[in-house]
């Protein structure tokens, strides 16, 4: 995948920089079996790093695949205890978790949308104490990637190595060096913190987005909300980034106070099926209706899986220059695209969002606006022409994007 050096300097700052792994402290890191080389040198600079233990759980789409063509309908709708206790364990015995999302774009195309639905939100469901823990970062955790044949193919179709290049593309998003890694991301969170800082001495009431593309929209933000960037703190204080690579600034939008119409910017990876081309009109917080030239039945069942994915749960600031945006390369990943244009979120909105988020009851969190669901779904809607603006409570206008890029 990488060369030696690159791959070190990958784990030390997934491990480092990412969940910020500490002594005697347990990992927990989720991969694609193909990708085992991987999991292995994460694991060893875990031991090296004085970690505990590490535990693996191996992916494999194609058992997925297989599952979702030929269960009984009803098993699809259970999900085993031993799972949901082993996702709980981790909060209880403090691990950290690790994510490598590497998924095949076009896995489970020949599946039916409503199949995929039902097991997904099962899943959800069973996993809510779990997610929210995630959310809320009671423990530490990282999304990472690595690339795959299937997935590289897809993003490189008309190439002789899609995997080299692939590889040399994740390289350069994730601002890997041989020896400037660390360096270089320092200098990056410091960026992005100085933008998250000027947000929130604004604490502006609501954002107005427009674009040429057919983007409409005023999203209201959240009572006491707080505008998060890559460097977060899991609650005992200590500092991890969520997403690696990550460009984003967030917050979280009030449930109740979004209206307008967003258009998508770039096709959404979902559950190995593909939404593109998709419009959704909001009124008072609420989906209204939507469209989709690809994907419709896949957008509906996300749409309907329950009360809080008609609303939003996140709203999130990146720049037209940013690596990811500038290397013209669609991922088919929500972990990159995402960090390649402003995006919003279906579901829901994390906590830590909200000021003081971490000690405040669900009642609380919901009358300050912050929407609650099973899903999380970020899609993506930054264009070049895009213009936000940000307007607080005395209607006074500050221009934050201007042609897709900050301006503050």
């Amino acid at each position: 995948m990488f060369k030696d050096k690159i791959l070190e300097q990958y784990c030390e700052l997934v491990l480092k920089f990412g969940v910020n792994l500490q002594e005697k402290q347990g990992l927990y890191i989720v991969c694609p079996i193909e990708r085992a080389d991987v999991a292995e040198a994460l694991t060893l600079k875990a031991y090296k790093m004085g970690a505990k233990k590490v535990l693996i759980v191996w992916e494999n789409e194609e058992i997925d695949r297989l599952t979702y063509l030929y269960a009984d309908e009803e098993e699809l709708k259970k999900v085993p205890k031993w799972f949901v206790d082993s996702r709980n364990f981790l909060v209880n015995e403090n691990y950290c978790y690790i994510a490598v999302s590497a998924e095949n774009p076009s896995a489970f195309s020949d599946v039916p949308a409503n199949r995929i639905a039902t097991a997904v939100r099962a899943k959800g469901k069973a996993l809510k104490k779990y997610s929210e823990a995630v959310m809320g970062n009671a423990i530490r955790w990282c999304v990472i990637s690595a690339p795959t044949i299937d997935w590289a193919k897809q993003v490189f179709p008309n190439s002789q190595d899609p995997l080299k290049d692939l590889s040399e593309a994740i390289q350069k998003t994730m601002r890997l060096s041989e020896n400037n890694t660390l360096i270089d991301w320092e200098k990056h969170v410091k960026f992005l913190n100085q933008k998250a800082s000027f947000l929130n001495e604004k604490n502006f009431d609501f954002l107005y987005l427009k674009n040429k593309f057919g983007t409409d929209i005023k999203v209201g933000l959240a009572d006491n909300h707080v505008w998060l960037s890559a460097l977060e703190k899991d609650k005992n204080g200590i500092e991890f980034i969520a997403n690696l690579p990550t460009e984003e600034v967030f917050t979280a939008p009030h449930k109740n106070r979004v209206d307008g119409v967003i258009k998508s910017a770039l096709p959404l990876c979902y559950n190995g099926q593909i939404i593109d081309n998709f419009t959704i009109r909001f009124k008072n917080g609420k989906i209204q209706s939507f469209s989709a030239e690809k994907g419709y039945e896949t957008l509906k069942n996300l749409i309907e899986t329950d009360r809080g994915t008609l609303h939003l749960g996140e709203i999130a600031l990146i720049g037209k220059n940013s690596p990811i945006a500038q290397s013209k390369i669609l991922f088919f990943n929500t972990l990159f695209d995402e960090n390649a244009s402003c995006h919003l979120a279906i579901g829901k909105g994390y906590r830590t969002t909200i000021k003081n988020g971490e000690k405040l009851s669900k009642t609380e969190l919901s009358k300050s606006g912050l929407n609650d669901s099973v899903e999380h779904v970020d899609f993506m809607i930054g264009t070049d022409d895009l213009e936000i603006y940000g307007v607080n409570k005395y209607g006074e206008q500050t221009q934050i994007f201007t042609n897709g890029e900050w301006t503050i």
